[in-house]
């Protein structure tokens, strides 16, 4: 079946979030432009993930739970995963990686933990779009001790991507998938390409445009699509 995606959208935590972007906000805006499955990836955190999908099983939209890292190289890297505890566990560890820098609102922007009713329930201290004091080598590495799986982001931006740190996408860490923001975009890579919003408004969450052949609706039979496995 063919399942449409976004899979790389930032909510209110996220300190470049728009504020509008709320669990609920995200999740109808969603259904409003008929997709089938979305993750939640913000910034060095998985806080907001669960609200998402609590409000999300009130509906037929699949949530998938995500982290966007920034590596200490400041490579952005969409890491999705299995299921949601592991999730969380990880950004708890990766949140302890992170530099003892204080987020400034009034300059960075707000960082809003949700529920599922919209609530502000805290708010994060360290800044979040920080690099992690985590290596890409040492963060494929980890991954699989959490059930989850490495995407290269937007890999055809001009920052923070890993061509624009690095030159090129190193073979050793055996990608099996990139993300790209404005397909298409032409670089030496042979596996899966994903095109993703990255969004931090809710105007900006992807139309109903790019799908995914899958055997299943489910977080296994989505990662699997991405991998490009039977």
């Amino acid at each position: 079946m063919k399942l449409y995606y976004d899979l790389h959208i930032h909510s209110c935590l996220s300190p470049c979030g728009d504020n509008d972007m709320t669990p609920n906000n995200i999740v109808n805006m969603s259904l409003l432009k008929e997709l089938d499955v979305i993750a939640l990836s913000d910034h060095n955190t998985a806080k907001n993930v669960l609200a998402v999908k609590q409000v999300a099983e009130q509906s037929d939209l699949l949530v998938i739970p995500a982290i966007e890292v920034c590596t200490n190289e400041e490579v952005h890297i969409l890491c999705l995963f299995e299921n949601f505890s592991a999730c969380e566990a990880f950004g708890a560890y990766l949140y302890s990686l992170l530099p003892p820098i204080q987020n400034k609102p009034e300059i960075f922007g707000q960082q809003i933990v949700m529920n599922a009713l919209d609530e502000p329930v805290e708010t994060l201290d360290k800044l979040l779009i920080n690099a992690a004091n985590l290596s890409i080598d040492q963060l494929v590495n980890v991954l699989p001790d959490y059930q989850g799986f490495a995407v290269p982001a937007h890999i055809d931006r001009s920052s923070y991507s890993i061509i624009s740190s690095l030159g090129f996408i190193p073979p050793d860490y055996q990608f099996s998938c990139v993300e790209v923001k404005k397909p298409p975009f032409s670089c030496d890579f042979t596996g899966n390409v994903i095109t993703n919003s990255d969004a931090h408004y809710l105007e900006h969450i992807s139309e109903r445009e790019h799908y995914l052949e899958v055997t299943e609706k489910s977080i296994k039979g989505v990662l699997n699509a991405i991998k490009k496995l039977p």
